[in-house]
């Protein structure tokens, strides 16, 4: 097939540019022994990563760090600042040093998944459902051009800082092509019979080269990956996510879908996605083991003792490893006293330390999570 007949989709003239409307999926694959082998691997390591990860005694518990992980590490792709330790200690009740501006931005990225994940219980994955997460994702955040759960009704453009629609390096459909674009997408991941990690990457694709949105289109479309494999019942917890692996490998990523729109190079753009599916499914395994063994071991240390208090507070620190006293007490419906001495025994354990506070505002740390958590991806195979 020649280089001119793969390529995925059609240029249309718009006076001084011409913008790209990709064509409806799925494409001709070459499956070739390499793209074979990349799939097979990532299967494996995604269903160890369910099987494994699903038997933790705490999946639905080790999955609110996790969701905020992959929150500020897709918004840092977009240029925000907030760290997690900065949004796990806000969430606390914690003073931060950083603008309310960057937090909410985070915070709206778990609020956006946790309604997705909802919304699967009564809808598809479908065009309504991708409005309603870029509502809640845009929902009172700074700038002019958010237009919370809209489709774009003029042409956007993606390039350096500064570009314009002369310098864009990818101009995506005019906005009459928009919805039509979305709609075979939704038909495409509906009826797709190829394996379901083909149908994802291919449908992240055409996705993030739709660009439906005036802003947001990037972490819109990484929360559409963990939705998928959660409908799809790939996974039983959202515990993987792939912006560690974007942010790591950024240039390849953006060369990768580049390179499909010009080249229609399906079968790179393929590898890339699935070695990201393999390399960050181990990752997920490795970090929620590590978690949870290192949570056992503190429950290990406080078991038998004359009142449970400190295991209670340690179950806590495993949905975040910051906490304050007042928070705690609250959660676990205990007297500030009883947790402020669980608190003290915690902290001449060596489990949690004081970062900030007065007496009562004192803000605690189970650092040790909070490293596991912060640690950078884990890639090599």
């Amino acid at each position: 097939m020649s280089q001119a007949a793969r390529i995925h989709g059609k240029r249309v003239s718009q006076g001084a540019y011409r913008s790209f409307v990709p064509a409806p999926l799925p494409p001709a694959l070459d499956w070739s022994p390499r793209l074979v082998g990349v799939l097979s691997e990532a299967d494996r390591l995604i269903g160890r990563l369910a099987g494994e990860g699903g038997r933790l005694p705490n999946p639905h518990v080790l999955m609110r760090p996790f969701v905020r992980r992959e929150a500020v590490l897709s918004s840092k792709i977009e240029g925000t600042q907030a760290t997690l330790g900065e949004l796990l200690a806000a969430e606390a009740g914690a003073a931060v040093d950083r603008s309310p501006e960057d937090l909410r931005e985070v915070g709206n990225y778990v609020a956006a998944l946790e309604h997705g994940i909802s919304l699967l219980k009564k809808l598809p994955l479908s065009v309504r459902l991708i409005r309603e997460l870029h509502r809640k994702l845009m929902e009172g955040v700074r700038g002019q051009h958010a237009k919370p759960g809209v489709f774009r009704k003029t042409q956007n453009w993606i390039g350096r800082p500064g570009s314009t629609l002369a310098t864009a390096t990818f101009i995506p459909p005019p906005p009459g092509e928009v919805e039509p674009c979305l709609a075979a997408l939704e038909k495409f991941l509906h009826e797709s019979s190829l394996p379901p990690l083909i149908t994802l990457a291919l449908g992240h694709y055409q996705f993030e080269a739709i660009h439906p949105f005036l802003d947001g289109n990037g972490r819109v479309g990484r929360l559409l990956i963990t939705l998928f494999l959660i409908d799809r019942k790939i996974l039983p917890t959202p515990l993987l996510y792939l912006s560690a692996f974007f942010e790591a490998s950024r240039r390849d990523y953006y060369e990768g879908l580049r390179r499909v729109s010009e080249q229609g190079a399906w079968e790179g753009w393929l590898e890339y996605f699935l070695q990201g599916i393999a390399r960050m499914s181990e990752d997920a395994l490795d970090r929620a083991t590590r978690i949870n063994d290192l949570l056992a071991a503190w429950r290990n240390k406080f078991a038998g003792g004359s009142t449970n208090a400190p295991l209670r507070v340690i179950d806590l620190l495993a949905a975040n490893p910051f906490l304050t006293i007042t928070g705690a007490a609250d959660e676990l419906k205990l007297a500030f006293t009883t947790v402020q001495r669980a608190l003290e025994r915690l902290e001449k354990g060596d489990i949690v330390r004081r970062v900030s506070g007065a007496k009562r505002g004192r803000v605690f740390c189970a650092q040790a999570l909070l490293d596991i958590l912060e640690e950078p991806p884990h890639l090599s195979p």
